[in-house]
């Protein structure tokens, strides 16, 4: 058995696939790619494949994380030219590479995720930074969050480790943010946007990396 780690983009034409259907693409892709996959054991089997973490719908990326497990050992270059032909426009095969069988899985790994997000405010350069600086300095920020099941009320300010300008231009105004990605909760950029005092939905979200420290 082998475990190949791959990272991959979603662009603008897949951004709002939902989870499901990104797993049945990538398994479409692998199967048409004749990659032989190793499957789990029980009443139905599955290929074993695992996200770092689950991109929301909407968002586009440039960081996704995907481990994939192998019934018998293949290159590294032979999966990406084999895959890269299966893949359809809006997926892009970025990287692949060998890793060990007993390293902890990508979701275990996986500690906050950064993001590019573009926004529409009539707000200078100054008064976004001195909001950003403002929730920085909060220490607690209680949020509640409305699902099928009901609200969740949690604190927003413990799922954001940091907060920056990257550029402002006429209405347009450009953050990074460092969100917590872990078992323990996942930061949602839009909910920052909003706890900033924006009054629009981000124009854009973009993930930029996933980090595992």
């Amino acid at each position: 058995m082998q475990r190949l780690r791959i990272k991959f983009s979603r662009g603008e034409e897949l951004k709002f696939l939902s989870h499901l259907d990104l797993m049945r693409l990538w398994e479409r892709a692998l199967r048409r790619a004749r990659i032989p996959l190793a499957y789990s054991q029980g009443y139905a089997p599955h290929p074993q494949l695992s996200l770092a973490a689950p991109l929301a719908v909407g968002i586009t990326s440039e960081a996704e994380l995907m481990d994939i497990h192998l019934s018998r050992w293949i290159t590294p270059q032979f999966f990406k030219a084999k895959v890269t032909e299966q893949l359809p426009q809006g997926i892009k095969l970025l990287e692949v590479w060998q890793i060990g069988l007993k390293v902890p899985s990508l979701q275990s790994q996986v500690k906050s995720a950064e993001y590019r997000v573009e926004i529409e405010t009539e707000r200078t350069a100054a008064e976004v930074q001195q909001s950003l600086d403002a929730l920085l300095k909060t220490e607690k920020l209680p949020w509640q969050h409305m699902r099928d099941t009901g609200p969740r009320h949690y604190d927003l300010r413990a799922l954001i480790q940091d907060l920056w300008l990257i550029e402002h231009r006429d209405s347009l105004c450009v953050l990074g943010m460092r969100l917590r990605c872990d078992e323990h909760g996942s930061g949602r950029p839009e909910q920052v946007t909003k706890a900033l005092g924006f009054t629009k939905f981000p124009k854009s979200i973009h993930r930029t990396a996933l980090l595992f420290d």
